[in-house]
């Protein structure tokens, strides 16, 4: 009865399949949102102020970190919890795949959302004359809440893995 419990629980990793492939819809939905802004400057981009231009270009790179985060989830994700990726014989894999344990994904995860958000704050700044000073501050204070959380992920992290090495010896 243990062994028909433990399996049943083992199999169910496999929900977690089709959550990762949704992903790649979401993945999908910012790639069309990426063009849909690229197409609306192009016509436009000769009579643009400077400021303007460069909002929009943060607003690109946003949404490629959030696509980059979005690959790094759906893959690392599926291969630490539901199964590896069979792709040995393909020249195109991806040097970090196989290589990221659940820690070191929540790590870049955090990293990565710092990232965003230091791109989306520094939007708010490019435009500080049309925002008011009380939002501004929760930005910022919203900010270095994920830096703080960041860095206190990555410095556990790191305490972890140094009692662990302490423990092997």
């Amino acid at each position: 009865m243990e062994q028909l419990i433990e399996k049943a629980m083992y199999a169910t990793r496999w929900l977690m399949a089709p959550i990762y492939l949704g992903l790649s819809l979401a993945l999908l939905a910012l790639g069309i949102k990426f063009f849909q802004e690229v197409f609306h400057i192009l016509p436009i981009i000769f009579s643009m102020k400077e400021v303007d231009l460069i909002l929009v270009i943060l607003s690109l790179i946003d949404i490629t970190l959030v696509g980059g985060l979005i690959v790094m989830v759906m893959f690392s994700g599926y291969e630490n919890f539901v199964s590896r990726l069979d792709i040995e014989g393909d020249g195109d894999k991806l040097g970090w795949l196989g290589k990221l344990d659940s820690n070191s994904l929540k790590n870049k995860v955090a990293a990565s959302i710092v990232a965003i958000s230091s791109i989306h704050l520094l939007k708010i700044f490019m435009d500080t004359e049309n925002i008011p000073n009380d939002k501004i501050m929760w930005y910022l204070l919203i900010h270095m809440t994920f830096v703080l959380s960041a860095f206190a992920m990555g410095y556990l992290d790191k305490i972890t893995k140094e009692a662990g090495n302490k423990d092997n010896f």
